[in-house]
């Protein structure tokens, strides 16, 4: 496995792979983030970058790869290892800050016969995976909402490159609306309104809407980055008022009832071991590639253009 990126994310993967005894090589760019990443996890980092590195690794296997780069840079790293013949690829989400990248991504996904997975861990939390499971058996999700609030305070003085929180409802905040669209299904019908904005993301910072899922599911969200709040997911089934508020804890309410009622799910001993869902995430890319859990790129285009209604960046 080649793991792309020697920064932050590349630790957290770096760990979960480390730990399930995984042979992987690191490629990484600048020196400052290969000499922590080698500190923090005592694997050696090849310097220069994924073009100098490409060249260097031409005679050994490439069939798998994860990449962790700066959201600005996620579709070209993945696009570049594709036109090396790589076959496999998790990408850190969003893979692309516009449906022009997302789009030439999943274009040469599919010419190259290769299959690209957007990397979204909460999909993987033990408790959106035992969430599942009483979904299913409860015959589905009839209601649901969601709220995606950025703390704007933090996230004003963050030094990123150019673009990049400009597009942060499709960098960060899709971890909230990709978690309900999976849970609930696709939106086929929807209205989306917006107020205010910053001067780092002048297209809104207030965000409410509604609509209907391709599984029957009505749903609304709502998001004020101008006041407090934090991220949430609350749906209904027949007989039961889930919320995932924060994501990695489960409650209920049953029906007849106003009692919230916490729900112990397996596996959290995984969870705090590693980044929460990362374990299962880079699982199910290495060992089962078809895992519904998994986001493959020609979903996350199509999601794209809901997100891209939401925070009013234009089809661009």
């Amino acid at each position: 496995i080649w793991l792309v990126g020697s920064g932050g994310m590349a630790i957290d993967y770096a760990k979960v792979l480390s730990g399930m005894g995984a042979d992987y090589e690191v490629i990484g760019r600048g020196d400052n983030s290969a000499a922590t990443f080698e500190a923090a996890v005592g694997c050696k980092v090849r310097r220069g970058g994924l073009m100098a590195n490409l060249e260097a690794i031409r005679d050994q296997d490439k069939s798998c790869a994860i990449v962790c780069v700066g959201s600005e840079a996620l579709s070209l790293a993945a696009i570049q290892l594709l036109n090396h013949g790589f076959k496999r690829i998790l990408v850190e989400k969003p893979a692309g800050l516009s449906l022009v990248e997302l789009s030439e991504l999943n274009a040469r996904a599919s010419e190259n016969g290769a299959s690209v997975f957007v990397a979204y861990n909460r999909r993987f939390y033990s408790s959106v995976r035992h969430l599942r499971k009483l979904i299913n058996e409860d015959g589905g999700v009839t209601s649901l909402n969601f709220e995606f609030t950025e703390w704007a305070h933090q996230i004003e003085p963050l030094v990123k490159a150019p673009g990049v929180k400009e597009r942060w409802l499709l960098g960060n905040s899709t971890h909230v609306i990709d978690l309900a669209i999976f849970l609930a299904g696709s939106p086929i019908e929807f209205e989306c309104r917006r107020s205010g904005g910053f001067s780092w993301h002048p297209s809104g910072s207030v965000f409410v809407g509604s609509g209907l899922t391709n599984s029957g599911a009505l749903f609304s969200y709502q998001a004020n980055w101008a006041a407090p709040g934090r991220w949430g997911i609350e749906l209904c089934t027949s007989r039961y008022r889930f919320i995932l508020r924060p994501l990695e804890t489960l409650q209920v309410i049953e029906k007849g009832s106003i009692a919230v009622q916490s729900i112990a799910v397996e596996d959290s001993d995984i969870d705090k071991k590693f980044k929460p869902g990362l374990f299962w995430q880079v699982e199910a890319f290495i060992n089962d590639s078809s895992s519904e859990f998994l986001c493959p790129i020609e979903d996350q285009l199509a999601n794209a253009r809901f997100y891209i209604e939401i925070a009013g960046y234009g089809l661009k």
